[in-house]
């Protein structure tokens, strides 16, 4: 059966600690932003064309740009399984999340799609199929995919995550809030994979102490998280970003707003998603500290701002 409207729905991530080690066996934990929210309607058409609506394209599927490749893709696998290839629709993306900043874009463009996808055609959905969907656009935009993003976007809790398992939620008592700094530079993502892969390559030894020490602090972190041990959470922040950098996942757009946060009372700070430009993250005690770092990242340069409370209230 098809409806004449489907509607799916997602939103932001943010990886707290793991990033680029996840690739390589180590777990991570990741934070959902369910206030960053994209949404996804489809809707029939009396003629055959398929047409997508969003912020960076408006036109028929065979047009998409190549950054849109993933998606074509997905929307391609999508049909078949219906076996669809001639019903016309209005494919329309509204998002709050930024592209290229490492929240998760991509991935919740995907779980937004497939979800609107099998609304429309009235089909159930479970969540392994969900990922496994997921999967086939993520491969595209990010090469060797952890599968954290889709995860994450596609939950309302945080998740303790290991490639190629199904993410964990995981407890968070914890009394603090984190500000998220665009450097308003896009992230590179796939160029920062493959600055990971050098390393390893070519100086082996030391990056597998560093791919190895970041995943020790990720189980660090969740024992941090349900002990409310702001203060410990704070250095690992600080020890993951040494290791990022070592990895050559860093830029000087993210040292600058990790060390403007760090000289203004952050306890810990660091980049989050692929690097090499996107966002950092920085952790205060209070929601006050943090709307006052927000002041002062913002006149450092940073390009857009979000506030997430960590408590299990909402508010701190």
């Amino acid at each position: 059966m098809v409806k004449q409207q489907g509607i799916g729905t997602s939103h932001a991530k943010i990886i707290l600690m793991g990033e680029h080690s996840v690739v390589y066996g180590q777990p991570a934990i990741a934070l959902p932003l369910p206030s960053v929210q994209l949404s996804v309607t489809l809707s029939s058409r009396q003629d055959n064309q398929r047409i997508i609506k969003s912020r960076y394209y408006h036109g028929s599927l065979e047009n998409l740009p190549s950054s849109m490749i993933g998606i074509k893709k997905l929307i391609d696998t999508l049909s078949a399984r219906f076996n669809d290839q001639e019903t016309g629709w209005d494919l329309k993306i509204e998002s709050q999340l930024p592209a290229e900043r490492g929240m998760g874009s991509s991935a919740a463009s995907a779980i937004a799609i497939i979800r609107a996808f099998f609304d429309y055609y009235d089909e159930p959905l479970d969540r392994t199929l969900l990922l496994q969907l997921a999967d086939v656009e993520e491969q595209i935009t990010h090469r060797s995919p952890s599968g954290l993003d889709a995860a994450t976007v596609s939950s309302d809790k945080p998740l303790f995550y290991v490639k190629g398992r199904i993410g964990v939620p995981i407890e968070m008592n914890l009394d603090g809030s984190l500000v998220i700094a665009d450097t308003g530079k896009k992230g590179a993502t796939k160029e920062a994979i493959l600055a990971v892969k050098d390393e390893l390559k070519n100086n082996d030894e030391k990056a597998e102490e560093h791919i190895k020490h970041l995943g020790e602090l990720v189980n660090q972190t969740k024992d941090y998280l349900a002990q409310n041990d702001i203060v410990k959470l704070g250095d690992a922040l600080n020890f993951a970003q040494t290791d990022l950098a070592a990895l050559n996942v860093s830029d000087p757009s993210l040292d600058h707003l990790i060390h403007v946060a760090r000289d203004n009372g952050a306890l810990g700070a660091k980049l989050t998603g692929g690097g090499r430009g996107g966002c950092m993250i920085a952790l205060m005690q209070t929601a006050m500290g943090a709307r006052r770092l927000a002041s002062i990242l913002k006149e450092n340069g940073a390009h857009d701002i979000w506030l997430q409370p960590l408590d299990k209230r909402g508010n701190n």
